[in-house]
């Protein structure tokens, strides 16, 4: 076996460093956020459907075809879109900056 090569003794380097640590731990922390919105969300969607379908068929108003499901699916699709610009910005703004704080002090 060989010695550690460049990448590995840099690969330790970037970890032990404390801007990438706050990166990592912030950009983890923001993901589970999100994810744990998201899947909240749809559970309870998924609960509505289970214990109370009645809800989801009934009509937005007398008369009319579309209904309170497809509404709510509706909602569902663009609070994904929304919480998506949301990572998306923040990955663009924050997390790149901290990104290039991380290369700029392990000297990339």
């Amino acid at each position: 076996m060989s010695g550690p090569t460049h990448n590995d003794t840099q690969w330790r380097d970037i970890q032990r460093n404390a801007s990438f640590q706050e990166l990592v731990q912030k950009r983890s922390r923001f993901a589970i956020t999100l994810s744990i919105i998201m899947l909240s969300l749809y559970m309870a969607f998924i609960l509505l459907i289970a214990f109370a379908p009645g809800v989801l068929g009934t009509p937005l108003a007398q008369g009319m075809t579309t209904t309170w499901g497809i509404l709510i699916g509706l909602g569902l699709i663009l609070v994904a879109i929304v919480l998506t610009g949301l990572y998306v910005r923040r990955a663009n703004g924050e997390f790149d900056r901290l990104n290039a704080r991380v290369l700029k002090e392990i000297g990339q």
